[in-house]
């Protein structure tokens, strides 16, 4: 960031402090007792998360943590949800941002994790060719569609199909991580991709793929969610609240900084600034604690993998729902 980008971005953090409404649980202050803390922080990310890129490129962590006593911020990379949530259940790392579908899977497998944060998902889009004869899905009968398995797009595949009157079952799916699925979308290999912001703007305006449909669409909205390993999250629920406050500085600020946002992630992680604007564009951002909505909304996805047979066992992701204690 240039010296005006980082005092703009300063004083926008600080006029939203404790915007993201986390209970006031924090210390700090002269005379106060310190509250319990791990030497070490481990922090699960996704270049497509841009708001942890902005803070690892910021430092955020290694500011306000360094009071409590943490010593050191780990940066462990993935490269989508599934395999961060695995991560996450087994303790590598403390804290990661994922779509709305793998919580539902690492909560089957018994993962030990918590809900902690909410924020809308970036646009997601069920993709083809430019020149591809699938002009609905419901064209998509009988053919082969790339997702990540346990994503946020498989969740917006299935919707999608359900609501052209189809299942899973009337497809071929081709489970992909997103670098390759975009060979195989550029490669012929399959018919149909569905992916997230940025991939699907990348997609979009370097190799001419074409919207089938979008999360613009009433019935594929949805959310992210920020996790926590449970362990953590109960031992250091201090740790835990303060790195929320300081994403939700960062969530705040990206909002109103938009352009700005889009030059230094395009810089920082050396993809085309074109697309990234344009995924920056039509994404939302806000930033707080679940709520009711959010929870039936998991719900509701847990409740349709299972009468699909996409997940063995019921869960209930209420149950996993962290609420920082106000003292």
């Amino acid at each position: 960031m240039t010296s005006h980008s980082r005092r703009q971005f300063l004083g926008a953090a600080a006029s939203v402090a404790g915007a993201a409404s986390f209970p006031a649980i924090l210390s700090g202050r002269a005379g106060a007792s310190t509250p319990k803390a791990p030497k070490e922080f481990k922090v699960g990310w996704q270049k497509g998360t841009a708001i942890l890129v902005l803070a690892k490129h910021n430092q955020v962590f290694e500011k306000r943590l360094k009071s409590f006593g943490v010593e050191s911020v780990k940066w462990v990379e993935f490269q989508f949800g599934p395999p961060l949530l695995e991560g996450l259940g087994l303790g590598a790392v403390d804290i990661g941002a994922v779509g709305d579908t793998p919580p539902i899977f690492a909560q089957v497998a018994g993962a030990k994790l918590v809900y902690a944060a909410t924020t809308p998902a970036g646009q997601n889009a069920i993709l083809v060719p430019k020149d591809s004869p699938i002009k609905t899905v419901a064209d998509l009968k009988g053919k082969r569609v790339a997702f990540g398995k346990g994503s946020s797009s498989h969740n917006v595949t299935v919707r999608a199909l359900a609501h052209a009157g189809l299942t899973p079952k009337d497809i071929t799916e081709v489970y992909l991580a997103p670098a390759d699925a975009t060979a195989a979308f550029n490669g012929g290999r399959v018919d149909a991709w569905t992916v997230w912001d940025p991939y699907f703007a990348i997609a979009e305006q370097k190799y001419n793929a074409r919207v089938l449909i979008d999360t613009k669409a009433d019935h594929l909205k949805s959310h992210s969610y920020w996790l926590a390993n449970r362990g953590f999250a109960e031992s250091y629920p201090a740790v835990l609240t303060a790195a929320l406050e300081e994403l939700g500085k960062l969530v705040a600020w990206a909002g109103n900084n938009r352009k700005e946002f889009a030059e230094f992630y395009a810089k920082e992680t050396g993809v085309e600034l074109e697309p990234i604007r344009a995924a920056f564009e039509r994404a939302e951002y806000a930033w707080g604690p679940l709520t009711d909505v959010h929870i039936r909304s998991q719900q509701d996805l847990a409740a349709t993998f299972h009468g699909l047979g996409i997940v063995p066992k019921k869960v209930d992701p209420s149950e996993i729902v962290w609420k920082a204690p106000t003292q």
